[in-house]
Parts: C-alpha cells; sequence; structure tokens
C-alpha cells in the first residue's frame, strides 16, 4: 500500500534501497557501536533486510543505552547516528521528557521517535512506512498513530558514532 506521509516527514524513493557495495549501504556497520550493541545483528538489519527487526525489546536490555538516557539532564537530549555512516539521524527527548520518551518506546517495544525529533536531511520515509536514512541503512517503519508519525526504528540501526570518528568503520 503506497502512502504519502505529510510534512515534516520527507518522502524518499524506492531507489534509496537500491543495491549497493554493501547491501543496500555503500558502507557495513561502524565496529564499536554504542551501547555494546550487536554489529552482525545490525549489519544484517541495517544492509540486508527490508522488513524485519531486532527483537521487540531489544533496547531495554542494554544497561548502557538505560544510563545514558537516565543519566541525560532534563534538558537535554540524546543523539542517535546511523550505525554506517554515523550521520545524525535522531534526537530525542523533544517536545517531551525522556521519562515520556522511554515510555512510549518499551509500550511499542522500539525507539519511538516523533517529527520534531527526526533529522529530515538524512531520514526518509518510503511510500510503505520504511523507515531509511539517504545512504540506504533500513532503520524501522512509521506507525502513525493519534498523535501522529510514530518511528519505530531498531536501536542497532541508530547505535553509530559521529561520523568522522576515527577507526570506527567495520571491515565486515
Amino acid at each position: 500500500m503506497a502512502n504519502t506521509y505529510p510534512p515534516p516527514a520527507v518522502m524518499g524513493s524506492e531507489s534509496i534501497m537500491s543495491k549497493k557495495a554493501h547491501g543496500t549501504s555503500s558502507v557495513p556497520v561502524q565496529k564499536n557501536l554504542r551501547w555494546k550493541c550487536d554489529q552482525d545483528v545490525a549489519d544484517r538489519i541495517c544492509n540486508f533486510n527490508r522488513h524485519y527487526a531486532e527483537h521487540s525489546g531489544y533496547f531495554t536490555q542494554l544497561q548502557d543505552f538505560l544510563d545514558e538516557a537516565k543519566n541525560t539532564p532534563a534538558d537535554g537530549e540524546m543523539t542517535f547516528y546511523d550505525s554506517n555512516t554515523g550521520k545524525p539521524l535522531y534526537y530525542a527527548p523533544r517536545g517531551r521528557t525522556m521519562d515520556q520518551f522511554l515510555k512510549e518506546s518499551r509500550n511499542h517495544g522500539w525507539p519511538s521517535f516523533r517529527d520534531e525529533e527526526t533529522n529530515w536531511d538524512h531520514v526518509r520515509v518510503l511510500p510503505n512506512g520504511e523507515t531509511v536514512s539517504v545512504d540506504g541503512t533500513h532503520l524501522g517503519h512509521n506507525l502513525p498513530d493519534g498523535k501522529g508519525n510514530r518511528y519505530c526504528i531498531n536501536l542497532v540501526c541508530v547505535a553509530g558514532r559521529p561520523d568522522g570518528d576515527c577507526g570506527t568503520q567495520s571491515t565486515l
């Protein structure tokens, strides 16, 4: 089913996910992903997958992630980077508290971002709801609810380190 999601969502075309040097991306996932995310799972989901996800609740089992979220100041936010390229994709929480972000994410099983938390310079939504980076990283899916667009995103796909960090590219 083809949909068009209203702005601020930025629609993308299927060509973003065309075959490249490493699946749908030109590079594999970074090594040393944040929060001790599993590199093999990340590479499979980010680059060789269009429909599947890490298991529901995966992010709740990563104490490093939960600790960073808990220690984020009330007026602060976490930046979530593409696990392949290191480009910033999401900033959370925005327009809500960290507790609200985590509660919604727990309720749905995956980190759940809203439009205002999305970096539309680097994120696109395909007509089927698949949410991807402009570089071909599968991120998750848009599952709108009564509050608007809700992007259920695999933590392994946004556990990268900022682009430019030395020695973080994998040789998978």
